[in-house]
């Protein structure tokens, strides 16, 4: 691997998490945030404007971190993750970029929790990887097709106006999208508009959408842990998606969250850090 600097810059403090950095090829340069000890938790974020790890994760981490080593990553193409040149975007390449980040970190297995686009990768890294994964926690799980909400998302504005219209499309309480919260964002996504990988991850995405949505026939195989969360709100994807997984998956089960969005794990934190603690502990021990 060649050496790569380490960029100067530092998490807004909002967010409450120390940044930590690791090669995962040569030119690549992975960011990501780290808590606690013991089982491994791999977590991935969603997509949009000024997503990050600690943008999806900075109320979770802290709780989930007393029982897990919890590891939130920024998938390539976003955050602060720093990138090859020449490098493709697409479920497949961020389901690889997720294991070459296991596996510079040693870790042999680990556990899956993904929001959104991050519950996608989290389905085909269990599909493409079986033998790394020991269960899966998805919300809002991504890949659908196009609500008018997605298509919204697919064309982002970026401005501060536009940062607010999109993360309040994200929760029923738009009290938690605060002035604070929509200023770092913005901060984060004039970061993307500026490296010009804001197009190019939303086309990937929305080009897989079709040509490589989740494989349901091979996912009647998966044979390991499933907790899928929907908030019953949720209009960027449908709480229909997760009846239909459900039905597929044979050890999956599911928590719906009433007057909740696509946000789960942000608007109704403190009950998802204790469902998602009591399920790992009994599929743990």
């Amino acid at each position: 691997m060649s050496t790569v600097q380490i960029p100067d810059y530092k998490t807004n403090s909002f967010f409450g998490l120390e940044d930590k950095w690791i090669e995962t090829a040569s030119g690549e340069l992975t960011h990501y945030h780290e808590m606690g000890q013991g089982t491994p938790i791999l977590f991935l974020h969603g997509s949009g404007t000024g997503v990050s790890a600690a943008a999806n994760w900075w109320l979770n981490l802290p709780q989930i971190s007393e029982q897990a080593r919890c590891i939130a990553i920024d998938s390539i193409g976003y955050g602060q993750t720093v990138v090859a040149e020449g490098t493709a975007y697409g479920i497949r390449a961020w389901v690889d970029h997720a294991v070459r980040t296991l596996d510079a970190l040693g870790i042999e297995k680990t556990w899956l929790v993904g929001n959104s686009l991050g519950g996608w990768l989290a389905f085909q890294m269990v599909l493409d990887y079986p033998e790394r994964v020991l269960g899966i926690v998805s919300m809002g799980t991504g890949g659908a097709m196009q609500t008018a909400a997605l298509k919204a998302h697919a064309n982002p504005e970026l401005s501060e106006a536009g940062i607010r219209k999109t993360l309040e499309m994200f929760v029923v309480n738009k009290s938690l999208v605060t002035d604070e919260l929509v200023k770092v964002r913005f901060e984060a996504a004039k970061n993307d508009y500026a490296s010009d990988r804001l197009h190019d991850v939303v086309s990937a995405r929305d080009r897989d959408r079709f040509e490589f949505p989740l494989d349901f026939e091979k996912m009647k195989d998966i044979n390991i842990p499933v907790l899928l969360i929907h908030g019953v709100q949720d209009v960027v994807i449908p709480i229909s998606r997760t009846w239909d997984i459900l039905n597929i998956v044979p050890l999956a089960d599911a928590h719906i969250f009433n007057q909740c969005g696509h946000w789960s794990q942000v608007e109704k934190a403190e009950e998802f850090n204790i469902v998602i603690k009591q399920y790992l502990q009994i599929h743990n021990s």
